[in-house]
């Protein structure tokens, strides 16, 4: 490792940490406005909304990194510029394909990074978040495992295997309780339907637990008043965006094997693989910029360009998703496209540079 590509990596790390700090503080304090429209005296007050957007942060960190990286590469390569130090660079015999597999070798590296931070943190910080609001609003703790969602609405205990995107519930189990927290019922339901702000269960089988005995009661439908909506489900559970590599995975084959839709799954995982290559994409974009004379000002609109590049590209890719849902295209190809679009517009825009 040179001493220069040192050099120039330390530049763009910090030039990148303080834009990743400038638009993290930024993002939280819209998030927290928006959080205190939601809080009231007594349960959800607003320290209570201060706590969920600090666990929120690093759900931030991971959509807003791409965007800090290019912003700070830019930045850096501007300060160089003006210095003339990338024109004593060059001059000293450096070349572009050096500079570009320096950049592709410090863009992997902090996509391996951001993979990271998604993968094992992310997933956890965002539950953990969701459940703080969740128990501050509603009093209901609930939470997801491998044996589906788990809920506690006064003295029932809900077990919920599958959720349907059109919000109804299937295998779901009910354990009802008392004050002293013995088992006094289970009732088991194949499916329950969502309407008119209550619960419609179906093929009901309710054990009721008795002194002395127990009684088994079978029912065609069932009404079940509770706490827990459609919305509040929706919320508790982590959305595929924010799930682990390996859990999209798992969740995917389990979908395919019971002949449900995984679309929505299958793009999330895609786009979780190719996440990472977005890094060293930015750093590519942002060294096209540095060909510039010195002392050539444009400051402020070139990272005005690069706030606009780093926007657009997550923007291109929340669109691409929800097109691919739609038209059912490939999500690969959907996943790959926004990457492929950046990398084949810095490769032009250096090559450009480079002719001139």
């Amino acid at each position: 490792m040179s001493i220069l590509f040192r050099y120039v990596s330390r530049e763009i790390l910090t030039a990148s940490l303080l834009a990743l700090l400038a638009l993290l503080g930024l993002f939280s304090f819209f998030d927290f406005i928006s959080e205190l429209g939601d809080t009231h005296a007594t349960t959800y007050t607003p320290l209570s909304a201060l706590v969920y957007v600090a666990l929120y942060i690093p759900v931030r960190l991971y959509e807003l990194m791409p965007v800090a990286l290019l912003i700070g590469s830019l930045f850096a390569w501007n300060r160089l510029a003006l210095a003339s130090e990338f024109s004593v660079m060059r001059a000293a015999g450096l070349s572009m394909y050096r500079l570009v597999s320096w950049m592709l070798a410090l863009g992997l590296g902090l996509g391996m990074l951001t993979l990271g931070l998604g993968e094992y943190l992310t997933p956890y910080s965002e539950q953990a978040a969701k459940q703080l609001k969740a128990r501050a609003t509603t009093g209901v703790v609930a939470r997801e495992f491998r044996t589906g969602l788990w809920a506690k609405d006064g003295n029932t205990f809900i077990n919920v295997r599958v959720m349907r995107p059109d919000a109804s519930l299937l295998d779901l189990n009910l354990y009802v309780f008392d004050r002293d927290f013995h088992l006094r019922a289970l009732r088991h339901a194949a499916q329950a339907v969502w309407a008119d702000g209550r619960w419609t269960l179906r093929q009901v089988s309710e054990t009721v637990i008795e002194p002395g005995r127990t009684r088994t009661v079978r029912l065609p439908e069932q009404t079940w008043e509770s706490a827990i909506t459609p919305d509040l489900l929706a919320v508790l559970m982590v959305t595929p965006d924010r799930m682990s590599i390996s859990t999209l995975r798992a969740y995917v084959h389990h979908l395919r094997g019971n002949k449900q839709d995984a679309g929505r799954y299958e793009i999330a995982l895609w786009n979780k693989v190719i996440y990472p290559v977005a890094a060293p994409v930015m750093l590519l974009l942002a060294l096209a910029f540095a060909y510039r004379p010195p002392r050539s000002g444009g400051t402020g609109g070139r990272l005005l360009t690069g706030v606009l590049l780093g926007l657009g590209f997550h923007l291109l890719n929340r669109l691409l998703a929800q097109v691919t849902q739609l038209l059912d295209w490939s999500p690969p190809a959907a996943a790959l496209t926004p990457v492929l679009m950046f990398a084949a517009a810095a490769s032009m825009a250096i090559w450009w540079q480079e002719r001139r």
